[in-house]
């Protein structure tokens, strides 16, 4: 008997969701950064074994929106409650139990197996971590409770172990050799964006999105262009840099990930273009590839 499932990733900002799905997988599908809301997109990461599939679904982390960029980000975390064979909710060891309760009542209200991940358990103590198991115990009596690090790799056995047993019997849904749903273009945008999330502070990350307009594969190369595109004509010398500096230094770096993601030589041209309020507008957004209402 064949079993497969979606096992879908929500929580809030920053308590591991993309470091534990990477884990799970095997394979860095998830941009990762200390910045909240490194994630925009619900990405899927996809395991096979012989008698079994498991779809990962990472989402953005769940906050209150102040524009429509957020609305379409929290759209792929509560789009990710109505097919999920499986919840893992994943919170740590840090954030305050009863952040955005409006969403766990939603998590209550499932009618599918729900796994409380406690993450980043190496940054706290037996007591502490006690005491936190019997909070959320209360807060959803439903869910099976485990404590892990995605991190350091600790407990993640068992979870995997109880995701299979929970996946219902079912024909797998993507072929046996797929790892993702995504196209390749998509993965090049993360990198870069990833890299503009380390390299830059306040507003400037939030503000930017990248689109990939070529992408050309030869025996031995990938030629690329990417368009990095933000709000206002003073970001865009922000990211440029003192004589392209800094603009020099995020391709630099995205290139050598990219050329390790596809293990192969990369040509990549950066540009950078101002699109006023890009995180604003319908059109923008959906071109980009979010979803709307």
């Amino acid at each position: 008997m064949h079993k497969s499932g979606f096992v879908n990733i929500v929580g809030n900002p920053n308590v591991g969701k993309s470091t534990l799905m990477n884990a799970l997988v095997g394979e860095r599908i998830s941009i990762i950064t200390s910045k909240a809301q490194t994630t925009r997109h619900r990405i899927m990461g996809i395991v096979n074994g012989e008698d079994f599939q498991i779809v990962y679904s990472d989402t953005p982390g769940v906050l209150k929106p102040n524009y429509k960029l957020q609305e379409s980000m929290l759209n792929f975390s509560t789009g990710a409650l109505k097919d999920a064979d499986i919840i893992l909710y994943v919170t740590d060891t840090v954030e305050s139990i009863d952040k955005n309760a409006d969403f766990l009542e939603k998590i209550k209200m499932q009618h599918v197996p729900v796994l409380l991940i406690i993450n980043k358990i190496d940054l706290t103590d037996q007591n502490k971590l006690g005491e936190m198991v019997e909070k959320w115990q209360d807060i959803l009596p439903l869910a099976e409770i485990i404590p892990v690090s995605a991190k350091n790799n600790f407990n993640l056995e068992y979870l995997l172990k109880r995701i299979k047993e929970l996946l219902p019997d079912s024909p797998p849904f993507f072929e046996k050799d797929a790892l993702t749903d995504k196209p390749a273009r998509f993965f090049v945008t993360e990198i870069i964006r990833e890299k503009i999330l380390t390299n830059y502070d306040r507003e400037i990350p939030y503000s930017v999105e990248v689109a990939v307009e070529q992408f050309k594969e030869e025996d031995n190369l990938i030629r690329i262009n990417a368009v990095i595109y933000v709000e206002r004509d003073s970001q865009k010398g922000i990211i440029i840099g003192q004589r392209g500096r800094m603009l020099k230094r995020v391709g630099t770096e995205a290139r050598k990930d990219i050329e390790m993601f596809f293990d192969k030589k990369v040509f990549l041209e950066l540009f950078v273009k101002v699109e006023k309020d890009w995180r604003n507008k319908d059109v923008k957004l959906k071109n980009f590839g979010y979803k709307l209402d």
